[in-house]
């Protein structure tokens, strides 16, 4: 028999989990690594999404307070990662091309991104302020969560949230497929992240067909999460062509690297079509009927 009544997953309870696993995440080493930091990134932009699905229904003061200090926490550890996957990026070019990299011995900027840093005995007084900051605007966002009412959430206005996040993403695809720069690239990942992480709290509407689309999501915006750290390291090469202005092996590195990209872009494409081209309607994407949610 199928049912007439659906009930969405209750955002409140995840944003808190989102946030209280993020600190124990934080507190549970001096140096939070690379896993770590990636994993505490994905948490906040994961609170992120679900405050803007319901922040029309909230305090708007509160709600842009909680995701500007969320974004302050992603952005603080962006930092710490940003160099270690440079060399990580870097190491594997290595590894495929060591031709190339034979004849770049002597580039000053390829040696000092591939010296692996000196092991740290105990975090420096900087790196201890900028983890009690981190720790503190966790800390103050988890207590405004805590006493926000959420009990009277309407469903039907999330379901509309939804469609107007995917409305943003279908606008920003078109405007990055007509003119495929590395920003609005870069700006397609991150709207799609935030229909994807939205997502989660429909799943009851058609868990089958909403998770394949989530796995679908996945696979989209790592693809582009690839093409930007590449475009971060050539940027972090000081790269921009111009006749005879870099050795034929930095010239070179750069179109394997760009042939890199190609690849990645020629998987994104066909996936982006397929779930954001213009005239689909949300629910046709989402693969149910409506009822009553």
């Amino acid at each position: 028999m199928e049912l007439d009544y659906v009930k969405l997953k209750q955002i409140k309870p995840a944003i808190a989990g989102y946030i209280r696993e993020s600190q124990m995440m934080l507190m549970r080493d001096p140096f939070p690594d690379e896993v770590v930091i990636h994993d505490i990134r994905v948490l906040m932009k994961k609170s992120r999404a679900a405050l803007k699905l319901v922040a029309s229904q909230l305090d708007k003061e509160y709600v842009s307070k909680d995701v500007d200090a969320l974004r302050e926490v992603g952005r603080k550890m962006c930092d710490w990662r940003e160099t270690s996957v440079l060399r990580k990026n870097l190491k594997e070019l290595k590894k495929e091309f060591p031709g190339i990299f034979s004849r770049l011995t002597e580039d000053d900027k390829i040696s000092i991104m591939l010296r692996k840093p000196d092991p740290v005995a105990e975090p420096t007084e900087e790196f201890k302020a900028e983890a009690e900051e981190i720790n503190e605007l966790l800390r103050k966002t988890g207590f405004r969560i805590r006493f926000t009412p959420m009990n009277k959430i309407d469903p039907q206005l999330l379901l509309k949230e939804l469609e107007k996040t995917y409305s943003i993403v279908v606008d920003v695809y078109l405007h990055c497929r007509n003119n495929p720069r590395p920003d609005e690239l870069h700006e397609f990942r991150k709207k799609a992240k935030d229909f994807l992480y939205q997502l989660y709290f429909f799943r009851p509407l058609n868990t089958t067909e909403i998770k394949a689309l989530e796995k679908k999501l996945d696979n989209l915006t790592r693809y582009l999460g690839w093409f930007n750290d590449l475009t971060q390291l050539v940027k972090a090469l000081d790269y921009e062509y111009s006749y005879n202005k870099y050795l034929p092996a930095m010239d070179e590195l750069v179109i394997r690297i760009r042939e890199k990209q190609d690849s990645y872009l020629s998987k994104i494409w066909p996936a982006a079509y397929k779930i954001f081209c213009p005239g689909q309607k949300l629910v046709n994407v989402l693969g149910f009927k409506l009822l009553i949610i």
